[in-house]
C-alpha cells in the first residue's frame, strides 16, 4: 500500500503544461458543487497549480459540505470552502464573484423516483447559476450519456454527433447544457461543455467495479460490453486548462481516455493479475455509451496514465485494503435508469 499510495500521489501532482496554462488565467477559480467523487480532488489540484504558478488568486470550493470532514479536507490544502444549498436564492446569491468558474453541481444516482428534483438540479439550477455568473468563463461538467448509444465500431460519438439522451438524467443533463448555452447566447458568457465519461479513481469507478467482481468471482453482465475510462487525475487537470479554451458560442468537448476497451478484456487483464477467471453473462451488444475524445487530445494531448496502469493499480489498491466509494457508475445499464 505505502507504494501504490507513493505512486498515486504522484500522479496526483500538477504537471508543467496544467501550471503554465493556470499562469495565464486572470481571476479566482470557483468551483460549485465540490463534494461528491470528483470535486475535492479537483479542487486540492486546482490549488497545488496556483501555489505552482507564483500567480496569487484564490481556489474557493462550494457545496452543502455535508460529508463528515470535507471542509477541513479542503481547508487543510488552502481551498476556501463555503458552505451552501446552491437551490437556496439566498445562498446562491451571497457567493463570491469570480472569474472563472467550474460547475459540477447537479445528481445523477437515484434519479428513478425522483424525476422533479433530478430537473431541478440538473436544467433549473444552471439557469440561476448563468444569470449571477454571465460575466465569467464557465467550465459546465455535462455526462457522454447526452449522446445515443453508438455502434461499437464507430470510434464513439464526436461532438458532432446528434444528441439522443436515453432516460430522464441523460435528457436533463443535456437539458444543463442547452439552459448555459442559452444564457451564453443571451450574455455572451463565454462557455465550454465538458462531456465526461468515465473517470476512474482507485476509490471508484468502471474498473474498480470490474476488478470486486472478478477478484470475488461474481457474474460481470457484458450486455453494455464496451466502455472508455480515463484516470481522474488526467480527467481533473483536462477540466482546469479547459478554462483557456471556453467561447462564445460554447465549445463542446468530450472527456474520456483513447481506446474502444473491451469489458471482457478488461476483466481478463485482471483475473491474469489476480489469478482468477472472470465470470461472464450475457453476450456483448453491438452497441455501446462511446465517445471519442480526439479532439480534448488535440488540445491537450494523451492522458499520462494508460488503461494497463490504472488496471494494475486499482487491484493494487483493492487487494491491499484501501478505501473505496461506494458509488457505483451503473455503466452496465443501457435503459437510461439510474
Amino acid at each position: 500500500m505505502d507504494t501504490i499510495f507513493s505512486t498515486v500521489e504522484e500522479l496526483l501532482q500538477p504537471s508543467e503544461a496544467l501550471i503554465a496554462d493556470i499562469a495565464r488565467l486572470d481571476g479566482d477559480i470557483l468551483i460549485l458543487g465540490v463534494g461528491g467523487k470528483i470535486g475535492p480532488s479537483l479542487a486540492k489540484l486546482a490549488k497545488q497549480a496556483v501555489d505552482a504558478s507564483g500567480v496569487p488568486r484564490r481556489v474557493i470550493g462550494v457545496s452543502r459540505l455535508s460529508e463528515p470532514g470535507l471542509r477541513e479536507e479542503l481547508e487543510a490544502a488552502g481551498v476556501e470552502a463555503i458552505a451552501a444549498d446552491l437551490l437556496n436564492e439566498a445562498d446562491l446569491a451571497s457567493l463570491p464573484d469570480a472569474k472563472n468558474v467550474l460547475y459540477l453541481a447537479g445528481t445523477k444516482f437515484g434519479t428513478t423516483g425522483k424525476e422533479a428534483f433530478t430537473w431541478a438540479m440538473n436544467a433549473y439550477l444552471p439557469g440561476r447559476v448563468a444569470e449571477k455568473y454571465r460575466n465569467s468563463r464557465i467550465v459546465v461538467y455535462s455526462t457522454g450519456n447526452v449522446y445515443p448509444l453508438v455502434p461499437v465500431f464507430s470510434g464513439g460519438a464526436d461532438e458532432n454527433t446528434p444528441t439522443g439522451p436515453i432516460g430522464e438524467y441523460a435528457q436533463s443533463s443535456l437539458g444543463r447544457e442547452r439552459i448555459f448555452q442559452h444564457f451564453s447566447q443571451q450574455y455572451g458568457t463565454e462557455l465550454l461543455i465538458y462531456r465526461l465519461n468515465y473517470a476512474n479513481d482507485l476509490r471508484y469507478g468502471v474498473l474498480l467495479e470490474i476488478c470486486k467482481s472478478v477478484v470475488n468471482e461474481s457474474p460481470i453482465d457484458l450486455r453494455m460490453g464496451h466502455v472508455n475510462v480515463i484516470w481522474q487525475g488526467d480527467a481533473n487537470e483536462y477540466a482546469l486548462r479547459s478554462f483557456l479554451h471556453t467561447s462564445h458560442p460554447a465549445k463542446f468537448l468530450n472527456i474520456t481516455g483513447p481506446e474502444t476497451a473491451s469489458v471482457r478484456w478488461i476483466a481478463e487483464e485482471f483475473g491474469k493479475l489476480a489469478g482468477k477467471t472472470p465470470q461472464f453473462v450475457n453476450e456483448e451488444s453491438d452497441t455501446a455509451l462511446l465517445s471519442n475524445a480526439a479532439e480534448s487530445f488535440r488540445l491537450f494531448g494523451y492522458p499520462k496514465v494508460t488503461l494497463r496502469d490504472m488496471i494494475r493499480m486499482t487491484l493494487e489498491w483493492f487487494q491491499g485494503g484501501g478505501a473505496t466509494i461506494k458509488k457505483p457508475t451503473h455503466f452496465q445499464t443501457r435503459t437510461g435508469k439510474f
